[in-house]
């Protein structure tokens, strides 16, 4: 029987909370919303209270220690830190506004927690890294190697040695995330191959990829797309398709404003992912290519095949 796991949730604004014993994430998420007035059956998204961490995975939720307090989000509600200057309301609009990028993107601060409260947390406990959302590895690795040694009292060597580490294993998460969406590309091109009216003429190749995962309306640029584009050399290679298309659509002179950069600043960054947006189409269509080949080849074996004889 599965042990029930104290914790803690509230609403988008704080100003609700309640303490539950459940036993999985699923059960988190049912109790929550009762306990929060939710409307029954609504979708909600589940995060950690204090660093907006996504929490989706059942063995992660398993991970996390006892009285862990989680906000449980409805449509269009998002997280955002808690402020000693608005009282945890600035995040009441759902859009990100110039109140919002000054306090959390331009503050000098990582948008879950300062870095220093980071050190202090792998000086109690170094494995404490297992848990750390991928915004605590982004601040973690930007600190100077310098100022990070000096606070958790390890030699500079080490700590460049550490980051250089972090920065791998954040690397290898894009990277695997990218590769999932490729594959979700060609499942789903596939998909249309197959569903598709034999009498329908084709199409060039690389057609339906580019309309394959375009969303319907522009959304507004979440807070970690603003980060990725703002405190990497390479942010193009960091974000997901959908977003490289969204900032392709929004154009050089709309991207100039949102992270207030000049114009040539901006149109290299916007050349940057038509380029990487580029690459990693051919990359499907090519996955397609290899997959029509092959079915052409089996097709073509079926066809010559001698039909066994029957045993007298």
């Amino acid at each position: 029987m599965t042990e029930l796991k104290p914790c803690k949730v509230c609403n988008y604004s704080r100003k609700q909370s309640h303490g539950l014993a459940v036993k999985s994430l699923g059960e988190l998420k049912i109790k929550g919303s009762e306990a929060l007035g939710f409307t029954p059956g609504s979708a909600v998204s589940v995060r950690l209270e204090d660093d907006g961490t996504i929490v989706e995975d059942e063995t992660y939720f398993l991970c996390l220690p006892a009285n862990t307090k989680f906000m449980l989000l409805q449509d269009k509600e998002k997280w955002a830190p808690l402020t000693k200057f608005d009282g945890g309301t600035a995040w009441m609009s759902v859009d990100i506004d110039a109140d919002i990028e000054g306090d959390v993107l331009d503050s000098g601060q990582p948008a879950a927690e300062c870095w220093q409260d980071l050190a202090r947390k792998l000086k109690q406990d170094l494995s404490s890294l297992i848990l750390m959302s991928e915004a605590d590895l982004q601040s973690l690795v930007k600190v100077p190697s310098a100022e990070l040694a000096a606070e958790l009292g390890y030699q500079e060597s080490k700590m460049k040695t550490l980051q250089d580490r972090l920065q791998n294993v954040l690397d290898r998460r894009e990277e695997d995330r990218q590769f999932k969406e490729l594959l979700q590309l060609f499942l789903k091109a596939e998909h249309s191959e197959s569903t598709r009216d034999p009498g329908q003429e084709d199409v060039p190749d690389g057609t339906e990829l580019m309309v394959v995962d375009a969303p319907k309306t522009v959304s507004k640029f979440s807070a970690r797309t603003l980060m990725v584009l703002k405190g990497k050399t390479s942010p193009e290679t960091r974000l997901s398709t959908s977003e490289l298309q969204e900032v392709i659509r929004e154009g050089s002179e709309q991207m100039s404003v949102v992270l207030g950069w000049d114009a040539v600043k901006t149109d290299n960054l916007l050349q940057a992912c038509e380029e990487e947006l580029k690459k990693r189409l051919e990359q499907v269509t090519a996955m397609q290519s290899l997959h029509s080949l092959s079915k052409h080849n089996m097709a073509k074996d079926n066809n010559g095949a001698t039909p066994a004889k029957r045993p007298k």
